[in-house]
């Protein structure tokens, strides 16, 4: 007797329904959903987690250039205060 391992099994049997699933008509109402919330989303001006936090790091990184930036111009602005005593 072959014995199979139980979690291989689970997970067998979890891609065969969800390939059933998605061959059947409830996949279709699956994708007509989803299209149908991303144009809501998209009217709505709404964005995803994914593209938040994307635009949260570039914002993050943003402002170090800008802090680094600032100093830049500190240390300038005190070198030439310096030259010109």
């Amino acid at each position: 007797m072959n014995q199979r391992d139980p979690a291989q099994f689970l997970v067998e049997m979890q891609d065969r329904i969800l390939a059933l699933i998605r061959s059947s008509p409830a996949g279709d109402l699956e994708r007509n959903l989803k299209a149908l919330v991303e144009q809501t989303f998209e009217r709505m001006d709404l964005v995803t987690r994914s593209a938040l936090e994307i635009e949260r790091e570039r914002l993050t990184r943003l402002q170090q250039r800008v802090t680094a930036l600032e100093a830049r111009l500190g240390e300038h602005a005190g070198d030439t205060a310096r030259h010109e005593r």
